[in-house]
């Protein structure tokens, strides 16, 4: 009988996601508009 070896690999960190503060912010001020109803319907 023969033993087989397996080596234990290491994974790959996943790398960390970059927020862009600046687009994270737009995004809470369009909410807040739309929330106070400042909006209206985009026409061509």
């Amino acid at each position: 009988m023969e033993t087989i070896v397996i080596q234990k690999q290491k994974r790959p960190k996943p790398k960390k996601k970059v927020v862009r503060m600046d687009i994270i912010e737009q995004l809470e001020r369009s909410f807040q508009d739309m929330r106070e109803g400042k909006i209206r319907e985009w026409k061509d």
